[in-house]
C-alpha cells in the first residue's frame, strides 16, 4: 500500500457544483445580502484548501521554530488536481521553514496504523524529523515537548464525526499551546459530513477521547470552525484560551460535494464509507463487524451470530491494510451490503436496529462500555434493547441538537 493511500474510484475533486453557494470572505455573523454576487461566482470555482494558501500562513512561520501536527492527508495540491500533491512538511522544508518536530495523531504520521493501535515516537524516514506520538503514552504535548517550539501548525483532514479522534487531538494540542503561551495555526479543510447536524449528544459523564465536548455525533462544522468554537466557548481545560489563527479555505460551503483524494484513515477508503461512518461507526461498540477486514470498510455489516435466514449477503473478514485483527476474522458474517448507498444527510439507525433485531442471542450483541463511549450516552443502548423505532429515538435528540445549532451558528465561517 502506498504511503498516501488513494481513494478507489477517485474522481476529480474541487469542481463540484450544487445549488447552495459558499462565500469564502464571509466572517462571523456577516449579513448574506451583501455578498450575493460573490456567492454566485464561488459556486463554480474550485475549492482551495487552506494548505494551498501558502502566501497567507508562510509569513507567520518564517523565522520561527515550528511544531507540526500532521498525517498523510496534510498535503498541498498541485494545480487543483487530486492525484498531484506535495506533503505539507516537504513543502515547508523547501521554503526553509524550521520544523523542529512533528506530532502524530491516531494512525500515525503516515497513516498506516490500525484504529486504536498505539503509535510510537520515532523519526520520519523521508525527512528525518523527530515524531512525537499523540496516540501512545500521552495524547497531549507536554511542556518539555513544546519547549523548543515557537508556533504549532495543525493540518489534518477530518470527517465531521464526534468519535473520529482527530478533533480530540486538536483540542488537546490547543490546550497545551494555551498553557504554554504558544500560538497555534489551524489550516482548514472541507468536512464531507458538514451538510447536516444529527445524532445523540455527548453526555458529560461519558466524555473521553471519543468525545471531549457535549456536541452531537455529527456536528456539521469544518475543523477550523470547530477550533473557534472550542476556544471561544471555554471548552479547554480551566477555560484557557489559545492564541488561535484559522486559515480559511476559498470557494467552499457546507453543501458543496468534496471527494477526498487520500484516505483520512486506513478504514475509510472512499466517500461512501465516510457518509455511512456516523451510522455504521456505532457498530464499533458492538460485536458486529462493520466491514473491517474487507475492501468495503464501513460499507457493510454482519456477524456470524446474526440470523442467516434473514440475509442474502455474507462475507468473511480477513487481515488487511488497517485491520490486522478484524472482528470475526475468518468467520462467515451474515448481514447487509451498503456499498451502493447514495450520499445521506442523517444518522441512520435502521442498520443497527436491523442487526439487533436479527440477533437471536441478544447477549452477544453489545460491548456495553464501548458502545456508550461511541454513542456518548447510555440511553441509546437502552432504546435499542427496548425495541423503540428510529423516529422515537431521534426525537429524544432534538432538544440537544437545537441548543447546539444555536451555539454552532456563531462560529460558522462558510455557508
Amino acid at each position: 500500500m502506498a504511503v498516501f493511500s488513494i481513494f478507489k474510484n477517485t474522481v476529480l475533486l474541487l469542481f463540484f457544483t450544487l445549488s447552495s453557494c459558499g462565500n469564502h470572505t464571509k466572517t462571523h455573523n456577516k449579513e448574506l445580502n451583501s455578498v450575493v454576487t460573490q456567492d454566485t461566482l464561488a459556486t463554480n470555482l474550485p475549492i482551495i484548501v487552506a494548505a494551498n494558501r501558502t502566501g497567507t500562513y508562510l509569513p507567520l512561520l518564517k523565522g520561527k521554530r515550528v511544531g507540526i501536527v500532521a498525517n498523510q492527508t496534510s498535503v498541498i495540491f498541485k494545480d487543483t488536481h487530486p492525484l498531484s500533491y506535495t506533503h505539507l512538511v516537504d513543502s515547508l522544508l523547501a521554503h526553509n521553514i524550521n520544523i523542529q518536530q512533528a506530532f502524530a495523531p491516531e494512525h500515525g504520521f503516515r497513516g498506516e496504523a490500525d484504529a486504536g493501535e498505539k503509535v510510537s515516537d520515532g523519526k520520519d524516514e523521508k525527512t528525518g524529523l523527530p515524531i512525537i506520538s499523540l496516540y501512545g503514552k500521552n495524547r497531549k504535548p507536554s511542556k518539555e515537548q513544546l519547549q523548543d517550539v515557537d508556533v504549532v501548525l495543525f493540518d489534518i483532514q477530518d470527517v465531521g464525526v464526534r468519535f473520529y479522534t482527530y478533533i480530540a487531538t486538536m483540542q488537546l494540542v490547543m490546550e497545551a499551546c494555551a498553557e504554554n503561551n504558544i500560538p497555534i495555526i489551524v489550516l482548514d479543510r472541507p468536512n464531507p459530513n458538514a451538510h447536516y447536524v444529527d445524532g445523540p449528544s455527548m453526555e458529560t459523564e461519558h466524555r473521553g477521547f471519543l468525545g471531549m465536548t457535549n456536541i452531537p455525533l455529527v456536528y456539521g462544522m469544518t475543523i477550523g470552525e470547530y477550533a473557534h468554537m472550542i476556544n471561544q466557548e471555554g471548552w479547554l481545560e480551566n477555560k484557557v484560551k489559545a492564541d488561535l489563527t484559522v486559515i480559511q479555505m476559498e470557494n467552499y460551503d457546507h453543501h458543496k460535494d468534496y471527494i477526498l483524494p487520500i484516505r483520512p484513515s486506513p478504514n475509510l477508503p472512499n466517500n461512501t464509507s465516510i457518509y455511512l461512518y456516523p451510522s455504521l461507526g456505532l457498530f464499533e461498540g458492538t460485536n458486529v463487524n462493520a466491514g473491517r477486514g474487507t475492501e468495503f470498510q464501513f460499507q457493510r455489516y454482519g456477524a456470524p451470530f446474526m440470523d442467516s435466514t434473514k440475509y442474502n449477503f455474507q462475507y468473511t473478514p480477513a487481515p488487511n491494510f488497517g485491520s490486522k485483527e478484524p472482528k470475526h476474522n475468518g468467520k462467515i458474517c451474515f448481514g447487509m451490503d451498503l456499498s451502493e448507498t447514495p450520499k445521506i444527510s442523517s444518522v441512520n439507525l435502521d442498520y443497527i436496529l436491523d442487526a439487533y433485531k436479527n440477533t437471536k442471542d441478544k447477549s452477544l450483541f453489545f460491548n456495553t462500555s464501548g458502545f456508550t463511549r461511541h454513542a456518548g450516552t447510555a440511553a441509546l443502548q437502552k432504546q435499542i434493547e427496548a425495541g423503540l423505532p428510529q423516529e422515537e429515538i431521534k426525537k429524544s435528540w432534538q432538544t440537544d441538537i437545537q441548543k447546539f445549532k444555536l451555539i454552532r451558528s456563531k462560529y460558522l465561517i462558510y455557508n
